[in-house]
């Protein structure tokens, strides 16, 4: 089926029954997300069109106009933590996602909730995941809805009355630390999802299960497995001879997870995905001897009806930083050096923008697109050439870009228009020391190292040398054939959101600075902005109802670099909101966060500040920050909790006082005398940084 048009004038008269939204999602197919792609009026998949391309073929909001843009509607998504969701609309009904998975579905035009489905994440799942109880969103075919839950259960629902249809448990082994963050795809009746969870210790797979019954179809493994057990197919066994034994590499799972990046071509029924990060970390503990480590950090291709393998391209050989591939992948068809070319566009954490050929994932070329220093460049047959600093085990190295990536996993944009890609470019910086592999095991409560009682396996030492770097976020226009930057815009920090490109020569972004904001696509020059409340770290989308154009972002902070740090003095709640030419609704009301005072007063024994460090970065560093000294995002920075709080940290440590808010149970991780340690190192470092 092609036709959109189950709902029209239903909208506009502003009233949506279950029937009409079900028969217009029961339109959407393959052949419909194709068909859509010549005019966008609706935005029925994640990235707009299966190239991912988010540009918007509409017109009525253009840089003539963008200035009268107002609040159609708001929304609140009763959600306190990170909102990365795209807003899918399909005829007058939009169906996104907050935080926990919970699903919206409402009315378009007037902002109306029509359903929400709430997937029950059990909130002691939290520390299952690197990155906050995040979700990206939906997707529709068929008359269903599909959704990802936190705790790895891909889920249909109906898209009239969000009703569950069929669930299935995605997670082949429970004992370890699997989640699904990212929005499911949809090609030829296949739903398609990947897992997160690589810090963890987990093997990278993706998935694709029946739409219609959620029976799987097909699994394809990104790194190989127990060498004693067959292959999952000839790809696996060449794929093991990059690794080194010797490592044992299978008992720490070897990372590889696909969470995010996946672009279909529909001419030729190949998926593209992108794949992660190696478990650990460092190759010199995964694999001692050395070797690409095969498919970590690369770009595959698979036939989407089998989940064959076809060709891939590798962009970080022995992967070493957590330089995953995973960010947005955008197909194009251009002119290179005088001759067409299908590409695949793509800028990862790696920080080099890389153009590869998607008929047989051959290397075209590779630039930086942010300072870079791991690398020198890359030779002609598509090898970086690494500085050897990088590796070194005896050496501290402030690698560039850090593992926050110069592009994390919010979504980039391409403007055929203008031939121009925009990319959420950013650094974070963050110095690192190899770890020995005399200390290092895997899954071991191991003090000093990050996170490692909570499951991480990193294989780093944070180190105590601060970075001579300094954190900047950057709109950038970046042009993919000559591989420079065309245009820039500086944010006060990194972590901004995903963009949007239009045909009516516009580009929106949502700022971390809680901002929403179009820009002129060919000049840069900010033509638009609108405070939003909270800092923005979704991707916008934009659809047609009834003649007129809308424009809606869904705002929420958070996310792994928005746990620890924020730029507003706003503390949200997660809202979408949407606009038009000549809207007059009225914004509602911004919550004010709380004034900060480190927290004084609590008793502690000075000695025990240094193991209380060691224990503090092994447990809590990555959600509450360093004390006093991170500013806390959506999770408190516990430098200004209020001394009762860090004086009784057992009722919420041992006893469950936050589990609803996703705080861990440590019983058993934890003791009540290493408790004692923490709460030195917390009231220690307040004291410490406190104005004389």
């Amino acid at each position: 089926m092609v036709a959109l048009s189950a709902m029209t004038g239903l909208a506009a008269a502003q009233q949506i029954t279950p029937e009409a939204a079900r028969a217009a999602v029961g339109a959407i197919d393959t052949q419909a997300i194709v068909a859509n792609a010549a005019t966008t009026r609706n935005w029925p998949s994640y990235g707009l069109d299966y190239a991912e391309s988010r540009f918007s073929r509409l017109t009525q909001i253009n840089t003539a106009n963008v200035a009268e843009l107002g609040l159609a509607w708001s929304y609140d998504l009763e959600s306190t933590r990170g909102v990365e969701a795209t807003p899918i609309v399909v005829d007058g009904v939009m169906y996104v996602t907050a935080s926990w998975s919970v699903v919206h579905a409402i009315n378009a035009v007037t902002g109306e909730k029509l359903w929400v489905h709430d997937p029950q994440v059990p909130r002691d799942y939290a520390y299952k995941g690197c990155c906050d109880v995040v979700n990206r969103g939906v997707a529709v075919y068929g008359g269903k809805v599909f959704v990802g839950s936190y705790d790895g259960r891909l889920i249909a629902l109906d898209a009239g009355t969000g009703e569950k249809l069929w669930e299935v448990d995605t997670i082949e082994d429970r004992a370890r630390s699997y989640t699904i963050t990212g929005a499911p795809r949809v090609y030829g009746g296949k739903v398609v999802i990947g897992n997160g969870g690589a810090e963890y210790g987990v093997r990278g797979y993706l998935t694709a299960y029946d739409a219609e019954t959620g029976k799987q179809a097909w699994r394809w493994y990104s790194v190989p497995g127990d060498p004693s057990k067959p292959s999952e197919g000839p790809e696996m066994a060449r794929a093991a001879l990059t690794w080194d034994p010797a490592g044992k590499y299978w008992e720490a799972g070897g990372g590889g997870t696909m969470w995010d990046a996946m672009a279909y071509d529909a001419e030729t029924g190949t998926l593209y995905v992108g794949t992660g990060n190696g478990s650990p970390w460092n190759r010199d503990l995964r694999s001692p001897g050395g070797g690409d480590n095969l498919y970590l950090s690369s770009l595959v291709a698979l036939k989407a009806e089998t989940g064959d393998y076809v060709c891939h391209y590798q962009e970080v050989p022995g992967e070493n930083w957590d330089y995953t591939a995973t960010q947005h992948i955008i197909l194009a068809d251009m002119e290179i050096d005088g001759r067409p070319r299908k590409v695949m566009l793509h800028a990862p954490k790696s920080g080099f923008f890389y153009v590869v050929d998607r008929t047989d994932c051959g290397f075209i070329s590779a630039e930086p697109f942010v300072k870079v220093n791991w690398a020198l460049g890359y030779d002609a047959n598509g090898r970086p050439i690494e500085d050897p600093r990088a590796r070194n085990p005896g050496e501290t190295f402030e690698v560039t870009p850090s593992p926050y990536g110069a592009h994390n996993w919010h979504p980039m944009s391409y403007s055929p228009q203008t031939g121009l890609v925009y990319i959420p470019a950013q650094g974070v910086p963050l110095t690192l020391e190899q770890d020995s592999r005399e200390a290092w095991s895997f899954n071991a409560n191991l003090p000093g190292r990050p996170h490692s009682n909570l499951g991480w396996n990193l294989g780093w030492l944070v180190s105590a040398t601060p970075p001579g770097e300094r954190p900047f976020g950057h709109l950038l226009a970046w042009d993919p054939v000559a591989q420079k930057e065309v245009w820039r815009q500086q944010y006060v920090s990194p972590w901004n959101g995903g963009t949007l490109a239009t045909a009516g020569n516009l580009v929106f972004q949502g700022s971390a600075d809680g901002r929403f904001l179009a820009y002129d696509a060919t000049t840069g020059a900010n033509v638009w902005q609108v405070p939003v409340g909270t800092g923005v770290i979704a991707a916008p989308s934009t659809f047609e109802v009834d003649g007129v154009q809308y424009v809606s972002i869904a705002a929420g902070w958070g996310g792994v670099y928005g746990i620890t740090q924020k730029h507003t003095d706003r503390a949200g709640p997660g809202h979408v909101y949407t606009f038009k030419v000549g809207g007059t609704a009225a914004m509602p009301e911004f919550v004010k966060a709380p004034e900060r005072e480190l927290v004084a007063g609590v008793a502690y024994d000075p000695a025990h500040y240094g193991e209380g460090a060691a224990i503090y970065i092994a447990n809590c560093v990555f959600c509450h920050g360093v004390p006093g000294v991170d500013g806390g995002g959506n999770v408190p920075n516990l430098g200004y909790s209020a001394p009762g709080t860090i004086a009784d940290l057992k009722s919420i440590v041992l006893n469950g006082a936050f589990k609803d808010k996703g705080m861990p149970d440590f019983t058993g991780k934890l003791t009540e005398a290493e408790l004692e340690k923490i709460t030195a190192f917390i009231q220690g470092t307040a004291d410490a940084v406190r104005p004389k």
